[in-house]
């Protein structure tokens, strides 16, 4: 018998392909990439870089909450942006979004991101102590 759970919210975009917002395996919650859609419109919110960043936290924030948790159980959190030249508008946000003690992290630069994202953000959350 699996102890694997989908975790689905409408507060977050829905899944544009063959994956689940976020997976829970025990007290493990696997975190799909979101990128900065309106979970109301699935389009972008702006063009813009930090409308995009936050968009992309609140949409990961609503994942956690729906299973449970929230952001401060991120331990892990991996970021791709199309322009690593933002990298300090990523820093503001995650002072924003996020509090000490921040997850572990690695920020990846990547050609192109689905929808013309410019930033997306996945990682892995525990649940409990």
């Amino acid at each position: 018998m699996s102890n694997k759970a989908v975790i689905n919210t409408e507060k977050a975009p829905a899944a544009i392909g063959p994956y689940s917002q976020a997976i829970k395996a025990g007290n493990t919650v696997y975190l799909s990439g979101q990128i900065p859609l309106d979970p109301a419109t699935m389009e972008l919110v702006s063009d813009d870089f930090e409308a995009q960043a936050r968009q992309v936290f609140t949409n990961l924030r609503a994942v956690c909450e729906e299973a449970a948790g929230s952001l401060q159980d991120i331990v892990k959190l991996n970021l791709y942006l199309v322009d690593l030249g933002q990298f300090a508008v990523v820093n503001a946000m995650m002072e924003e979004f996020f509090e000490k003690p921040y997850p572990a992290r690695a920020a990846i630069g990547v050609k192109a991101l689905p929808k013309g994202a410019q930033f997306e953000a996945e990682g892995v959350m525990i649940l409990g102590d």
